[in-house]
Parts: C-alpha cells; sequence; structure tokens
C-alpha cells in the first residue's frame, strides 16, 4: 500500500484539532481538500479512521492506532530534518585528522582553536602518526584531513601547500660557539646529533641533502618527539635538527642557537590533503586554515 505522505500530514492535523475545518486552516488548505484526503487515506486503508460529528471528527480506535505510530514517525523525521540542517549549518558533525607531533604542537593547535571557537559543536578527532600512515588512512577513508610535508606521491588526494618551514640544527649554550660562523658539513659531522627517527619525512629529508652532498649520517640521539630534541639540545647534548619556527621563543630567549651551513638546507613544504571528493563542512575546515596559514 502506497499512500501520499501529505494525506498522513491532513490525518495528523484533523486528529490534533478534532476539526477538519480547523486543519484546513492550520495547513492553508481549503475545507474540501482536507475531506478529500482524508476519504482518500480512509479508501487506501480500507479503514474508518475518523467519526464525523455535528461538530468536528474523532478518531475512531483504528485512527488512534494509526495516529500513535504516525506520531512517533513524523517526530523522526522532524529530527531527521533538524540535524540535516544543523549539519548544514556545521552546528555538529566531527572532523578526523592526522599529521605529526611537532605540526600538532606548533603550527595546528591554532587553527583548531580558530575553529573550535566558531563551530564548538563539531567534534574533533585527532591522530598522531607518521606521514605514510596519514597518507594511507586519508585515502581509506579513516581520516578527512592530513597535515605532512610535500612533495607526497598519492595522486588519489589533493594536496595544498600551506606554509615553507625553514630547517636548520639549533643548539644550547654547551655548542654556542657553533653559531659564530657557517659550519661545514665536515665540522657539522664532527657534533652530536639529534634527529627524529629513522623513516620519518625529516629524517629522510636531512638523509637526503648530506647524501647530495656526499655524506652519510647517523643519530647519536633518535627520538620521535620534537620536544624531546630541543630538550637535549639545550641540555647540551648536540645539535637537533627542526623546523625553526617550532623553537621560535627559545631563540629569542637564547636557551637555543641556530648553528648554520654553509651549504644551505632546503625548506620544506607544509601541506594539507584530503580526499578530492570533500564534504561542504571539511572545506569550510580546511579554507579557514589556509587563510590561517597565509596570514602567519
Amino acid at each position: 500500500m502506497q499512500v501520499n505522505l501529505e494525506f498522513y500530514k491532513v490525518f495528523l492535523k484533523a486528529a490534533e484539532t478534532g476539526s477538519l475545518t480547523k486543519a484546513a486552516a492550520e495547513l492553508h488548505m481549503t475545507q474540501p481538500s482536507v475531506s478529500y484526503a482524508i476519504s482518500q487515506l480512509e479508501k487506501s486503508t480500507s479503514l474508518i479512521l475518523f467519526q464525523r460529528l455535528s461538530k468536528g471528527v474523532r478518531l475512531t480506535s483504528e485512527g488512534q492506532l494509526l495516529y500513535e505510530s504516525l506520531s512517533k514517525a513524523f517526530q523522526y523525521l522532524e529530527l531527521a530534518e533538524q540535524q540535516i540542517h544543523s549539519l548544514k549549518e556545521h552546528k555538529i558533525g566531527s572532523i578526523h585528522i592526522g599529521s605529526t607531533g611537532g605540526i600538532i604542537k606548533n603550527m595546528l593547535m591554532p587553527g583548531l582553536d580558530e575553529f573550535r571557537h566558531h563551530y564548538p559543536g563539531i567534534r574533533i578527532k585527532l591522530l598522531q602518526a607518521q606521514t605514510n600512515e596519514i597518507i594511507a588512512h586519508v585515502e581509506q577513508n579513516k581520516l578527512d584531513i592530513g597535515f605532512v610535508y610535500l612533495p607526497i606521491k598519492a595522486p588519489n588526494l589533493s594536496m595544498r601547500p600551506l606554509k615553507s618551514m625553514e630547517n636548520g640544527f639549533v643548539v644550547g649554550e654547551k655548542f654556542k660557539h657553533l653559531a659564530a660562523a657557517p659550519l661545514t658539513i665536515e665540522q657539522l659531522l664532527e657534533i652530536p646529533l639529534l634527529l627524529l627517527s629513522s623513516g620519518s619525512t625529516t629524517r629522510i629529508f636531512l638523509e637526503r641533502w648530506f647524501a647530495d652532498h656526499g655524506h652519510q649520517i647517523s643519530a647519536d640521539i633518535e627520538l620521535n618527539s620534537i620536544d624531546r630534541l630541543v630538550d637535549f639540545a639545550k641540555r647540551g647534548y648536540g645539535a637537533a635538527f627542526v623546523s625553526t619556527s617550532f623553537v621560535e621563543k627559545e631563540l629569542e630567549r637564547g636557551e637555543l642557537f641556530v648553528a648554520n651551513t654553509r651549504d644551505q638546507i632546503p625548506a620544506q613544504e607544509l601541506g594539507m590533503i584530503t580526499r578530492k571528493n570533500k564534504t561542504p563542512l571539511i572545506h569550510s575546515f580546511t579554507e579557514m586554515l589556509s587563510t590561517l596559514f597565509q596570514s602567519s
């Protein structure tokens, strides 16, 4: 049995008002149109839904059962419509983000704070992982957005450059004298090196740079946290390779010093990756992040 949804709406309004005339007025219909809808509904269901009274109508027992079921159904429908509206207005929903630790703390947090201020109902889920894992999760629809260093090989994803990140070696007070003049690669290799874990994008980037100049490197201290590398550098354990924008405060306070190299180390391009068919929510988030990075 297939019934016009509008007939159900008319039925509910007639049941609630107890009057076809009042139902017609509230629905902005004519009274004959309401009578026709009720008669068609009764015909299609083979039920008598209303008792016609001298003044108004009253539900039959069958009509009462239908009314109770339809009331619940339309409540769910109304809730669904409200949720759709909330989704369109970004009042509810979630965003799954992947990033490396250094990017999260130093670059991503301000953007997340800004987005949460504008859209407090959006739940933000954040995964810290290495670049390869982030790329795979975005491709597999486990993450909506990934923050990684470009370039990467992922033809099925959209990539947007965000910011050029200057890299360098930083040292603490013990090795402060190394900041007096640019170092040769040979001089740099005489210093204990504090590096991110093997296999990380930044580590691979640095290894390639040394290889381009005919050298291989090994880490004296190898960690998966930029914060810990910086801690060891400040304590005089050697030179930590980091994005210098991550340690601006420590440089300003004189806790760290940049040990420049004669051969300039290239910058890395921080980028944002998404699937090509972005939802409106993800589009809004990426546009806000892009604007914030451009202004920083």
